[in-house]
């Protein structure tokens, strides 16, 4: 089982740093390989300490598996720094980490021109974190990105700068009338970042394929989720990258016929950060009980998370577009006390039906969820670790998510912690 995917089935902050930290014992690389310090992991720890990662991946928690940041990812060195030595204070070993040469910078221009443009767009906006990962994908794109090996050479970085300043400045001041941005100033900062991370960066490309050759198992980390991919989500309400399971293999140098397994991760119910549709949302008292209950608050942002019920036309969708052979559950919990928990099985739009996901985006906003209502269940839940130790009603929601999403549901998580898991088929 060389490399298994690890994904969002959702709109992100499915609790993919958890299913991450129950594997990485079990594995000998974790990677991540997509999206930039937007993203948040939050992982509980058995002796119960709580770490929020948003550029690490979720393996630094595990002892025994080498950390690697992919070249598909977006890197902000200060986030980044600041997130080393918050896990060095704690006795996590980061001298495992790596990061792709050809990973991109987070630069001071992206975060201004990020927050700026935001504002200007007013109530057409996105919904960005405002920390840079558009604008540094965009310059990727259009081929004049700084990466992290140019970090290396002093000269390249400031030729590359300088050149990038020359259009970024002249915006930043004659069309916003912000403050330009010293090169100087930041050459000196990156430089002096370079020292730090000089010991990390490395040919990763090489690395997870002579690990593939020795039968090492790779788990390739996503940030974000489905339906946040730049090409297949709710664009333009999406983020920067692909965080599916073909973005893996682009964001890590892996090849496809490489992976065995996809795991796809989706809560019990659906979650939203940020702007853009959301057929299942809740603004009644259900939706206040979930946001309640399960603590939807962004890991990275600290925003209220949008709530609704379980959408199987989203999750029949990640499951065909990423080839999802294992879904888990989380967050199941959360549902005990409610008399209904109803699951959405298809909308209507202009008085027909969809079982699947609209071709336009005009279609998916006007879309209404078509609801099948469940029974609920009273009994507390966070201490089953069997099937059998779920109430009927439980186990028959899960029974009709793996039916309508058609995919087999493997783990169902009962609350936050590492060890608070119905396991029903092994992941690994």
């Amino acid at each position: 089982m060389p490399a298994i995917v690890l994904l969002g089935a959702q709109w992100g902050d499915e609790g993919k740093g958890k299913v991450t930290d129950l594997l990485g014992e079990r594995v000998h690389y974790v990677v991540r390989f997509s999206g930039g310090n937007n993203a948040g992991h939050t992982v509980i720890t058995p002796d119960g300490q709580k770490y929020a990662l948003h550029l690490m991946p979720s393996g630094a928690l595990s002892p025994n598996a080498m950390i690697i940041i992919g070249n598909g990812v977006v890197v902000d060195p200060k986030v980044l720094l600041t997130e080393i030595d918050g896990l060095a204070e704690r006795g996590v070993d980061v001298s495992r980490l790596r990061i792709s040469g050809d990973a991109h910078l987070i630069m001071p221009h992206h975060r201004a021109l990020d927050r700026v443009v935001e504002r200007y767009l007013g109530s057409s906006r996105i919904g960005t974190t405002g920390r840079g990962i558009g604008p540094a994908y965009g310059d990727k794109v259009a081929r004049m990105g700084i990466r992290v090996q140019d970090l290396l050479d002093p000269g390249i970085l400031r030729k590359k700068l300088e050149l990038a300043l020359r259009e970024k400045n002249q915006i930043l001041f004659k069309v916003y009338n912000r403050k330009a941005l010293d090169l100087d100033a930041v050459v000196e900062e990156y430089l002096a970042y370079a020292q730090r991370l000089r010991p990390h960066i490395a040919e990763t490309r090489a690395i997870l394929w002579d690990a593939l050759d020795r039968g090492d198992t790779v788990l390739l980390e996503g940030a974000q989720a489905t339906m946040l991919d730049m090409d297949h989500g709710t664009y333009p309400f999406v983020t920067s990258s692909n965080p599916t399971s073909g973005g893996a293999c682009v964001g890590t140098g892996i090849p496809p016929t490489a992976i065995t397994k996809v795991i796809g991760v989706t809560k019990a119910y659906t979650t939203r950060v940020g702007s853009g549709p959301f057929p299942t949302e809740l603004f009644d008292a259900a939706g206040d009980h979930l946001r309640k209950i399960g603590a939807e608050y962004g890991t990275t942002t600290g925003r209220e998370r949008r709530c609704g019920w379980f959408d199987a036309v989203v999750g029949r969708y990640a499951v065909r577009l990423n080839g999802i052979t294992d879904l888990v559950v989380t967050k199941l919990d959360v549902l005990t006390g409610l008399a209904k928990v109803p699951i959405c099985v298809g909308y209507e739009i202009d008085g027909e039906r969809f079982d699947d996901m609209p071709m336009t985006q005009t279609g998916f906003h006007h879309a209404t969820p078509i609801y099948e209502e469940h029974d609920g269940w009273w009994e507390d839940i966070t201490a089953a670790r069997t099937e059998a130790e779920l109430p009927v009603n439980a186990r028959r929601y899960i029974a009709r998510i793996e039916e309508l999403c058609r995919a087999r549901v493997s783990v169902v998580g009962v609350g936050p912690g590492r060890e608070e898991n119905v396991v029903r088929h092994e992941l690994l």
